[in-house]
């Protein structure tokens, strides 16, 4: 979950009814609802399949592009700007597809204006601390590790949602929270007993925490600039993010670490750079499609089960060995952030039954 989560938040606020339609999902309505039990199940099963794929791929990849022994490149921010460049390039082919073809609404022209851009500026930087602190966290943990070295960011969303918005929270999402928390200090314990631990790679990880919470505040912050359009969001803070990435490379001498960089003009190295953009890209679209298909409770349990997948997966394939106490703070951590969506659940499930909640409360509640 590094890449995309700028589009990853876009395509969440329209599935749950805050944003634009989305065209290139299926329309609300009946059609989906009068199809066979049978197709519907075998519907939701393959969308079900291709998020855990390309979430699973995604992590996989920028893993490999990020700290591979034969690939060698110490270049994470030219990694993560490559992908911001092809987010922006994908999302203007799109538009321009959309322009060509039949009207679509939820896919407008798209234009450079520096005033919005301007606008759009401090959501991009926040944009920046998120995708570089995840890569430089994946760069310094092991994929195993990954999910608990930035478990946090339920955590920091309680916290700020207090600080930022004054919103409370209850006493069973703060024990949630708790469990959390434990479970991210056990793991940080016992990678350091197994001789694993990566000081750097648990601070990028607090710090990508810190910097999801604060991309979905700022989003909805933003949105109104762009006119609530997601695409248009995207293609600016993506855009901007590639101008910002300039100085900064140039500050960590990436531009010296590639041009000694002897893979720099093999074809296999673009096509997994390409491939992971793609797969960044996309996991905006199949998180859409899972909570269309699905709910949004349900697309947070399955993220919860992806995690447990992409972690066993990783163990088996890099052929480590892991203690008990070890396994217990991936299952608390996961089963944390289980009770706490639950939770959530049952209280937005209640805030929208009851006449008497006022429509903002409800807006509230629901982010």
């Amino acid at each position: 979950m590094t890449r995309a989560q700028l589009t990853r938040t876009g395509i969440l606020r329209m599935a749950l009814g805050g944003g634009a339609a989305d065209p290139l999902l299926p329309a609300e309505g009946g059609g989906d609802r009068r199809a066979p039990f049978l197709l519907r199940a075998l519907r939701i099963a393959v969308v079900v399949c291709l998020y855990w794929f390309t979430s699973i791929a995604m992590v996989f990849l920028n893993k490999y592009l990020l700290d591979s022994p034969s690939l060698r490149l110490d270049a994470p921010l030219f990694v993560t700007f490559f992908q911001c460049a092809l987010t922006a390039a994908l999302c203007l082919g799109l538009s321009l597809g959309a322009a060509c073809g039949p009207p679509c609404p939820g896919l407008p022209p798209l234009r450079l204006d520096p005033k919005v851009s301007r606008s759009v500026l401090p959501l991009s930087a926040v944009f920046i601390g998120m995708v570089t602190s995840n890569n430089l966290c994946l760069k310094h943990v092991g994929v195993a590790f990954y999910n608990v070295g930035r478990s946090l960011t339920t955590v920091f969303n309680v916290l700020l949602s207090y600080v930022l918005l004054k919103q409370t929270t209850s006493l069973y999402a703060l024990l949630a929270c708790g469990v959390i928390i434990g479970g991210f200090w056990l793991g940080v314990d016992q990678e350091g007993a197994e001789g694993t631990l990566s000081w750097t790679g648990i601070f990028f990880g607090i710090l990508a925490s810190l910097c999801v919470s604060l991309n979905a505040i700022y989003t909805k912050k933003v949105l109104p600039v762009v006119d609530g359009s997601i695409w248009r969001l995207t293609f600016y803070n993506n855009v901007n993010a590639c101008v910002l990435f300039f100085p900064l490379m140039m500050l960590l001498g990436e531009f010296r670490t590639l041009y000694h960089f002897d893979k720099l003009g093999s074809l296999s190295f673009w096509g997994m750079m390409t491939l992971g953009g793609v797969f960044g890209f996309a996991i905006g679209y199949v998180t859409g499609l899972q909570i269309k298909y699905t709910s949004p409770l349900t697309h947070n349990v399955s993220g919860t089960a992806k995690a447990c997948a992409q972690t066993v997966l990783a163990v088996i394939y890099f052929e480590e060995t892991k203690s008990f106490l070890w396994w217990t703070s991936n299952l608390m951590v996961l089963g944390g952030s289980f009770a706490y969506t639950w939770v959530k659940g049952l209280e937005m499930r209640k805030v929208q039954e009851d006449p008497n909640v006022k429509s903002d409360e409800r807006n509230e509640t629901g982010v």
